[in-house]
């Protein structure tokens, strides 16, 4: 929201603040001020100047000499505009010699033009900082009353600087962030109440404080003659108001009036539409003015849209309008979508005479549903959607009125025709003194609470009730649909009070025993930390292609209205997320992504993307949609690791490392990945080097039954072109849930052995399509309890090993798994018994995979 310092202290005019002090103050309650900007910077160091006489340019074709009157000095000025007005027939800004136009940079100078020294420039609204403007300068009228406003008998000496001159052409703008909970601070007449109530400062609203005072043409033509309003949604539009204004001339707006609107960032249209625009940052409540005659009889119809009926809006684009729009119709045809935009049909012309002039109240979610399935986001569709005050309808209609006579040269038409039940007033809240204290944490008197409720325009009365409690009777006015409960009311009273006052105390802190059992989601956010990975919050919501793109589930949410197509479904894989984050990072030069994501993916029912089956109690009645909400971790990883003093692209072994120590950290229980060489069931992994991750062993599930817990791998080629990667990525995706249920829920001790381990390396010739983990999975099994670890320490192909095949070294290490238990009965193994189990591992391996000893 843009504010007018100068349009503020009109309506307020004891306040005194200097913009900086409203900034701060505004800030400190909750309005935070994003930018405050100077507007005709200029105009405090140009003049306003007389036209005596204008000659052509001895040495130049294109240019004139013009000489001014700047109160008693006479001027000669270089100036190639085309709209220079003749002597009597207007007046023109001078920028005299010395003066700086920072909008354009330029300070003037005295500098010869075609062999004529030219004495100063005479200045557009541009070289103003005043806005766009027309092409050439700023020309005054003779009526100094259309541009000066307020000035009496409107005479203006010449030589006098052009802010004295045109008030609106020298401000100071703030740009206002309002929060969507504050609708009523979307005008300036809500601003100005809140400015009141913060400086403490009395405040009347009875119309626009810097508007003449003048009597108003009237008609004998009553205006039940010429509208009529029927509304057919009451539900929708609670109250809709029309006027007629006959004998308007469509044209350019008075000068102050283009000058307040250029500040705050309207552009100047014509007269009639820049008082909708002005009315609109006034109140904060929109108004539409249609052109009278192409509404035939004045009539008008607000009802539901019919399927498939369109309409052609002011911006040209012709819309094919939902049941659930309201519209205004003159009762056969849609005129506007209401409360979002003007149909073309109806808006003001050149040739328009007459205006149907609308003020209404609409209801803010039919407006946001409106506006966001036709994309259609306007100034007026923003204030609707977050609450108009709808008790301000009488009050907008009189002001408007009353504007549009006195720039359009109007006859307003008596009266105002009125329709709709109206919306119910809000009830009172009550506001108790413990409550407020409790809140709060110190204590605000209810007199004080009182007095800044009342300021800001709430009904207060003291509650009676039976003296047990002191407490306050809050009417919330329609201003402020924002306050319906009690802490509501409690934020209002903080906010004006300041927070700055609220003490400083340090708690005790209380000492609690801390959680035995970490949830599942937890434990791996902290442990994929552990590994080397950077945690990435994405959005739930995605974009339909970019699971297509994945072949992941299809989406079992999608939104009826979102706010994007690229967030319209909720996600069934967190890698939407991830694969977005790698993107950006590598489209900004960053080489190293390492990211992981821990979060639900919502599915149909019984599905995961792990693969497990997870059968869910679907729940009944009105819930039985609700889709599965499926824990899960995603990783990826992308760029390159370091190796000594340099640095290698990562692999796939990379990935496989981090997915065994989250997985075996996590589970308790012995990880195996396998890494294939065919496509799996994973559509959006490479065919070669895709892998599984296995639990092996567990503590509640029977010995040797492996469970598959997640995927991992490079991703596939054409989902990379898809989602616009050009780098390698490797992608993990782990099912948290199923390594919850199957695995240890936390680490357990083990006693440290006291007796010591028996070594053995083994190298072995294995088919080269035997993945190592298979290897090393059945000599840990042919090995038994004493079979402590086998890890692999080399792995060779070449001279020397047969073709189609590669030799494996694995260490091996054995134990009595009595060692750590029960010492007493334990012994050291001898090298007969390790010598033994070495044969059985032997055996096995060379029965299970065809395996055998290399150089035996």
């Amino acid at each position: 929201m843009k504010a007018s310092y100068r349009w503020l202290r009109s309506l307020l005019p004891t306040l005194s603040a200097t913009p900086d002090e409203i900034a701060d103050r505004l800030t400190g309650a909750g309005l935070e001020m994003e930018e405050l900007v100077p507007f005709g910077a200029a105009s405090p160091h140009v003049v306003v100047c007389d036209v005596v006489d204008v000659a052509p340019h001895p040495n130049r074709d294109r240019l004139r000499l013009v000489t001014v009157d700047r109160g008693g000095a006479s001027q000669t000025v270089v100036c190639g505009a085309s709209n220079v007005p003749a002597p009597g027939e207007g007046r023109v800004v001078l920028a005299p010699l010395g003066a700086t136009l920072p909008a354009v940079g330029l300070t003037i100078e005295p500098r010869p033009i075609g062999g004529v020294e030219s004495e100063g420039m005479l200045c557009s609204a541009a070289e103003l900082g005043l806005g766009a403007g027309d092409e050439g300068i700023l020309v005054l009228s003779d009526d100094a009353a259309s541009w000066r406003r307020g000035g009496g008998d409107g005479a203006v000496p010449a030589g006098t600087t052009l802010a004295e001159a045109v008030p609106a052409s020298h401000d100071w703008v703030f740009d206002i962030g309002v929060t969507p909970n504050r609708p009523d601070a979307l005008g300036h007449v809500g601003l100005a109440r809140e400015l009141a109530t913060l400086f403490e400062l009395p405040f009347t609203r009875s119309g626009d404080a810097d508007r003449e005072e003048r009597e108003e043409n009237a008609s004998s033509e009553p205006v039940a003659a010429r509208a009529s309003v029927v509304i057919e949604a009451p539900e929708r539009c609670p109250r809709y108001a029309a006027a007629v204004i006959d004998g308007v001339t469509v044209g350019a707006s008075p000068l102050w009036l283009r000058l307040r609107l250029e500040a705050l960032g309207v552009r100047s249209i014509n007269n009639v539409v820049d008082v909708t625009n002005y009315l609109l940052l006034l109140h904060g409540h929109p108004t539409h003015a249609f052109d009278y005659d192409r509404v035939p009889g004045g009539k008008v119809v607000v009802r539901l849209a019919r399927e498939g009926e369109q309409l052609e809006t002011i911006d040209r684009v012709t819309r094919t309008l939902s049941p659930d729009d309201l519209l205004i119709t003159d009762g056969t045809r849609p005129i506007a979508l209401a409360g979002v935009m003007g149909g073309a049909d109806s808006e003001i012309g050149a040739q328009s005479r007459s205006v149907l002039f609308e003020v209404a109240y609409f209801s803010p979610r039919g407006i946001r549903r409106s506006a966001r399935r036709h994309g259609l986001h306007s100034e007026a569709s923003h204030r609707f959607e977050r609450g108009v005050d709808p008790s301000g309808v009488a009050r907008v209609v009189s002001d408007g009125v009353s504007l549009l006579a006195e720039v359009a040269g109007g006859t307003a038409v008596p009266g105002v025709v009125v329709a709709g039940p109206g919306v119910a007033p809000a009830p009172e809240v009550r506001l108790r003194a413990a409550k407020l204290a409790g809140v709060l944490g110190l204590a605000i008197p209810l007199n004080r609470a009182a007095a800044i409720l009342e300021r800001l325009g709430f009904e207060v009365r003291r509650d009676d009730g039976d003296g047990a409690d002191e407490a306050l009777l809050v009417r919330v006015p329609p201003h402020r649909p924002d306050c319906r409960r009690e802490e509501d009311l409690i934020e209002e009273v903080m906010r004006v009070h300041g927070i700055e006052h609220v003490p400083r105390t340090h708690r005790a802190l209380t000492l609690r025993a801390g959680r035995s059992e970490p949830s599942i989601r937890d434990r791996a956010r902290h442990v994929a930390a552990g590994v080397g990975l950077d945690e990435a919050l994405a959005y739930s919501f995605v974009a339909p292609d970019a699971l297509s793109a994945l072949g992941v589930p299809p989406p079992a949410v999608v939104l009826q209205h979102p706010l994007t197509e690229e967030r319209s479904v909720m996600r069934t894989s967190l890698l939407p997320g991830l694969l977005e984050a790698a993107r950006y990072a590598e489209r900004r030069g960053v080489d190293d992504v390492r990211l992981f994501s821990v979060g639900p993916t919502f599915l149909a029912r019984e599905r995961s993307l792990a693969g497990t089956h997870h059968p869910a109690h679907a729940p009944e009645g009105e819930d039985a949609w609700l889709p599965h909400e499926h824990l899960e971790l995603a990783a990826v990883l992308s760029g390159t690791r370091r190796e000594g003093v340099g640095r290698a692209p990562l692999d796939v072994y990379d990935l496989k490392g981090v997915a065994m120590e989250i997985a075996a950290r996590l589970s308790g229980a012995r990880v195996e990945v396998a890494l294939l060489e065919e496509r799996t069931s994973v559509p959006y992994l490479h065919p070669r080097g895709a892998g599984s991750v296995t639990l092996v062993d567990g503590d509640e599930r029977p010995a040797n039954e492996a469970v598959v817990v997640g995927h991992l791998g490079p991703l596939h080629p054409d989902v990379m072109d898809a989602l616009g990667l050009s780098r390698e990525v490797f992608v993990l995706v782990l099912d948290l849930e199923a390594i919850g249920e199957r695995g240890q829920k936390l680490p357990r001790y083990r006693p440290i052995p006291v007796l010591p381990a028996a070594t053995r390396d083994l190298a072995l010739i294995v088919p080269a399509p035997v993945p190592a983990a298979d290897v090393a999975s059945v000599m840990q099994r042919a090995g038994g309890d004493h079979c402590e670890a086998v890890e692999l320490f080399d792995l060779y192909e070449g001279p020397g090993v047969p073709a189609g095949h590669r030799s494996l070294a694995y260490h091996l290490r054995f134990r009595d798994p009595l060692s750590a238990t029960d010492p007493e009965r334990a012994h050291t193994l001898t090298d007969k018994e390790v010598d033994a189990l070495t044969r059985n591992v032997v055996a096995a391996v060379k029965q299970q995979l065809g395996a055998t000893v290399r150089g035996g």
